[in-house]
């Protein structure tokens, strides 16, 4: 029951470590997108559209697919669908300095509102009886495992029995640890959120990184939606099943303290909190719903404690939510 519980909690904070890197690359360039629930139901409903075309080319026969395009058509399609929403916040805010939470908002309802008029769009072209959307043959490529896995008892189910987006995202949100820190490229983009003005005078294009950290973040959220709906759900797509992934994605960002590699241990205890409720069906209904508001308490606390000791390292960025207005400089 242990190896069960840790490898399920696994499988749903990978989602979450998609959305709260991808959060946390935007937020560093001084932009706080409250779209990244939109962008992650985009992102999943942009691979479903693509795993679904090329399994009908393919007269949904598993041996007639190629496990690269298999894989490929959907990566790629989730990246791109949710980089064009990144582009269309990054459009709206950067250079038209439209109000970010507004902007953020309007994003998840387009997301979310495009989402569901796609799936729904699938749904009547399969002319299935049930309001969802199958792709398990998409799904069978991606949760390949390591071969050696079954050869090593618990220890290779908890730590090699997972699909490659699962390692795909820790290795994401390392390098991603690794530019910030330690790179001139993270540093100009940790200034650009610190203090676009000074930032400009030094010479760096405020523009260009908070449309690039932006649409870069904007594609590993979308990772996350493509990752829960091929992954977590089995490659079934239902409109409206996604949760409310991409809130705890934001509330994770807190919890990280604006910091990839601590997002990776934050993910792993959000999963482990939201599974927990499955695990405790004899303390009735409302228990249940208690257990369910923990990662939202956790990432409450964590703010209080962090704002009361004052460190600036673990304070966000100084002009997050700030339109930068260059000729204010």
């Amino acid at each position: 029951m242990i190896v069960q519980f840790i490898c399920r909690a696994i499988m749903l904070s990978v989602p979450l470590l998609y959305g709260s890197t991808g959060e946390i690359i935007t937020e560093k360039s001084g932009h706080l997108n409250l779209g990244i629930p939109g962008i992650m139901y985009t992102g999943a409903i942009s691979g479903v559209v693509g795993a679904f075309l090329y399994e009908n080319a393919c007269g949904n026969n598993a041996d007639n697919m190629n496990p690269f395009l298999a894989i490929a058509i959907p990566f790629l399609c989730a990246v791109l669908g949710a980089m064009l929403m990144g582009l269309i916040y990054s459009f709206l805010t950067v250079t038209l300095h439209a109000n970010q939470n507004v902007t953020g908002l309007a994003i998840t309802t387009l997301g979310i509102g495009l989402g569901n008029f796609l799936g729904a769009s699938l749904v009547n072209i399969t002319k299935s009886e049930l309001p969802s959307i199958a792709l398990t043959k998409t799904s069978a490529f991606f949760a390949a495992k390591l071969p050696f896995a079954d050869d090593l008892g618990w220890f290779g189910e908890i730590v090699f029995s997972h699909d490659f987006l699962t390692y795909l995202a820790i290795a994401i949100a390392i390098i991603a640890s690794i530019v910030l820190n330690r790179t001139r490229v993270g540093l100009n983009l940790r200034s650009v959120g610190e203090n676009p003005a000074t930032a400009d005078a030094a010479g760096i294009n405020v523009i260009k990184y908070r449309y690039l950290a932006t649409c870069i973040g904007s594609a590993v959220a979308g990772l996350g939606g493509l990752q829960y709906v091929i992954s977590y759900a089995s490659g079934v797509w239902s409109n409206d099943a996604f949760g409310d992934r991409g809130w705890m994605a934001i509330a994770l960002v807190i919890f990280a303290l604006w910091k990839p590699s601590m997002a990776i241990l934050g993910s792993f205890v959000f999963g482990a909190l939201c599974n927990a409720n499955n695990y405790i069906q004899g303390l009735g209904t409302e228990t249940q719903e208690l257990f369910k508001m923990l990662p939202y308490i956790v990432t409450i606390v964590v703010l209080i404690i962090t704002s009361m000791r004052k460190k600036r390292e673990h304070q966000p960025p100084a002009s997050l939510g700030i339109n930068y207005f260059r000729e204010e400089r």
